[in-house]
């Protein structure tokens, strides 16, 4: 059975997405190439930034078989790895999806 997963990434500031060092930036790119790969192996079906007013964060909707499965997809997520951000996996309760 696969159950569907909210990720969240959590940014280190608020204002990140226009004040990150060339470093932070790399690190994003990666990010990006990372999820880009999920999305091309089935594993997300989107990804990306989400315009919340507080300071915008990263999101995507993640297949796993379990938990622990799409816990593996985040801590694996350059962007956590190099600890510029942190996650959350939260478990969509209903997925409501085409046939």
């Amino acid at each position: 059975m696969t159950d569907w997963f909210l990720y969240r990434l959590l940014p280190p500031r608020p204002d990140f997405a226009v004040t990150m060092d060339e470093q932070e930036a790399a690190v994003m790119a990666e990010h990006s190439a990372y999820w880009r790969g999920h999305l091309d192996e089935g594993r997300t079906i989107f990804f990306g930034p989400v315009g919340d007013p507080a300071g915008p964060w990263g999101m995507a909707v993640v297949r796993g078989a379990s938990a622990e499965e799409a816990a593996a997809l985040g801590e694996g997520d350059p962007a956590v790895v190099a600890g510029v951000c942190t996650f959350e996996m939260l478990p969509v309760l209903s997925a409501v999806t085409r046939a």
